[in-house]
């Protein structure tokens, strides 16, 4: 992890560099991809939602504390977003499709005042303050 310095046009700025938001997300959806079916199941992108904390994080829930039943209906929600087709599972071009959604709807809740974030060492974010460094660098 690291303290870093983000705004929306940081954000904004790596998803429109179509090069480097792809590799990150096809990077990410190969991780996730635990058995090399080229489709994201409910339970591979749930690990990854329960390990990001999102529900603690950005929505402001206490899993512990909250009924087990309406945890799950948020999750299965969560997952119905990316799964574009409803076909039960998350090809490459719905997890890029929604990924970019939601990174833009960051970037403009963000706005332009810079923000001080903590940011895990391969999250899109810090993904996107490399970018953002070696582009000012070069």
């Amino acid at each position: 992890m690291s303290v870093e310095l983000l705004d929306g046009a940081t954000i904004r700025a790596f998803v429109e560099d179509e090069q480097a938001f792809n590799v990150s997300v096809d990077d990410r959806f190969r991780s996730l991809d635990t058995d090399h079916d080229d489709l994201l199941s409910y339970t591979e992108m749930m690990e990854e939602l329960k390990s990001l904390r999102v529900l603690e994080t950005h929505f402001g829930i206490d899993v512990v504390e909250s009924n087990p039943d309406e945890i799950a209906l948020i999750y299965r929600s969560l997952f119905i977003q990316f799964d574009h087709d409803r076909n039960g599972s998350v090809d490459l071009e719905e997890f890029r499709a929604e990924t970019k959604k939601m990174m833009l709807a960051m970037a403009n809740g963000l706005g332009f005042l810079p923000v001080q974030m903590v940011l895990e060492e391969d999250s899109f974010f810090k993904k996107a303050v490399e970018r953002e460094s070696s582009v000012l660098s070069a």
